[in-house]
């Protein structure tokens, strides 16, 4: 039998410990042995719960008990889940999270303890919930070279941005419900403002690239200035926006990563993707596209990819398993490089301000019915060669940039 610990008996934490009881025979049979969970790492006591005699509050029980071969991280942040998580691998322990800011910030050097000391840190759930998208990458598209990942990764984003397409709720409005749901936090803002995506595409980008990826050279926006109007101007033309979290390679050296409000129209494949689902593209050089979908979230899904982990642990007690990216540094393109097709509200009349929209290209007018303003989609331009056109024209109202 292996012996498990738990750190964190939250929604991620909870939902692991149901998964080993109520799969227990599945578990055993995949993992070759019984997985047991022996300890809950907690602040709280818990009565009444069915980990009541497991809890303890003190980490080095857990970091001192040989019997315990598999610790499972599921506090979330960095403190104290970064000191935790690198004492379990220098003590021998194999270590499973869904955390990506521990990953993001910590996973060059936490992979490399795990390396030396002959155990895994594994991750699976950091990315993408309960979608198979970081062991794919590992072994299954490993004869591959990737050229793009591109994905919407965090479904309460997502959930927001469909209400407002769907049903044009205004952004406070669904940001309200999203939190009434349990979707978003109090403090929503590493959702809306494109942080925890940023997190996500920065480990998929070091995954593919085998290299360390530093998240804060990202250029990161998130939603918070999306309008209902904007998705009634892009419903005219058969488009949405969505939050996307992407990475391109520019050549053997460069990748360009960013997150960012996208319009795309209905035949890109991550058009459906609603609610609080969530979908990566993964573009391979021989393979082509792939696209990963499902529950990106929530408290079962996340935990059946740290069950995953766990299972891949004990089939690899005694070895690491080679995966993940060194500590040689991914260099990102300047966000300046990178073009894009860009939607353009304007305030004034077309036939006044078409001629000082030229250089945009003959982009066609777009109305609403709204007698103060109207909209254009650009050629394809570099991000510098639109800020430079636009610094020089007044009027423009929102411009969102655009995959055609």
């Amino acid at each position: 039998m292996m012996k498990a610990a738990v750190m964190g008996y939250g929604t991620i934490g909870s939902g692991v410990a149901e998964i080993l009881e109520k799969n227990k025979a599945v578990i055993e049979k995949a993992a070759g042995q019984e997985i047991g969970l022996k300890y809950v790492l907690d602040l709280r006591e818990f009565p009444g719960s069915p980990v009541e005699d497991k809890i303890i509050h003190d980490f080095s029980v857990i970091e001192q008990d040989p019997e315990v071969q598999i610790v499972v991280e599921a506090m979330g942040g960095l403190n104290p889940a970064y000191p935790f998580v690198k004492a379990c691998l220098l003590a021998g322990k194999h270590v499973a999270t869904s955390n990506k800011a521990l990953v993001a910030a910590y996973g060059t050097e936490l992979l490399e303890i795990a390396r030396n000391h002959k155990v895994n840190f594994f991750f699976e759930a950091s990315v993408g919930g309960g979608i198979p998208i970081i062991r794919p990458i590992s072994t299954c598209l490993t004869g591959e070279k990737i050229e793009e990942i591109t994905g919407i990764l965090n479904g309460t984003t997502n959930f927001i941005l469909t209400k407002m397409d769907k049903e044009g709720w205004s952004f406070d409005a669904a940001l309200k419900e999203a939190q009434n749901l349990g979707y978003a936090e109090q403090n929503p803002e590493a959702d809306v403002e494109g942080h925890d995506t940023c997190r996500k595409i920065a480990i998929l980008t070091a995954m593919a690239a085998g290299m360390e990826v530093n998240y804060e050279e990202i250029y990161t926006e998130g939603i918070t200035q999306i309008s209902d109007t904007d998705f009634q101007y892009a419903e005219k033309i058969g488009m949405s926006v969505k939050l996307v979290g992407s990475s391109k390679c520019r050549d053997d050296k460069t990748v360009s990563a960013y997150v960012l409000p996208l319009m795309i129209s209905r035949e890109h494949p991550l058009y459906m993707v609603s609610d609080v689902y969530n979908g990566i593209l993964v573009k391979g050089n021989m393979l082509g596209t792939t696209m990963y979908y499902g529950s990106g979230a929530g408290k079962l899904p996340t935990a059946s990819a740290v069950v995953a982990d766990i299972i891949e642990a004990a089939k690899h007690s005694d070895e690491n398993v080679a995966m993940g990216w060194s500590s040689q540094k991914q260099k990102i393109a300047p966000m300046e490089k990178n073009e894009f097709h860009y939607f353009i509200r304007i305030s004034g009349q077309p036939n006044e301000m078409l001629p000082k929209l030229a250089e945009f290209g003959p982009g066609e007018v777009i109305s609403i019915g709204r007698p103060d303003e109207f909209a254009v989609i650009s050629k394809k331009m570099s991000e510098a060669e639109f800020k430079k056109v636009a610094a020089g024209i007044e009027g423009i109202i929102k411009t969102i940039r655009a995959e055609r």
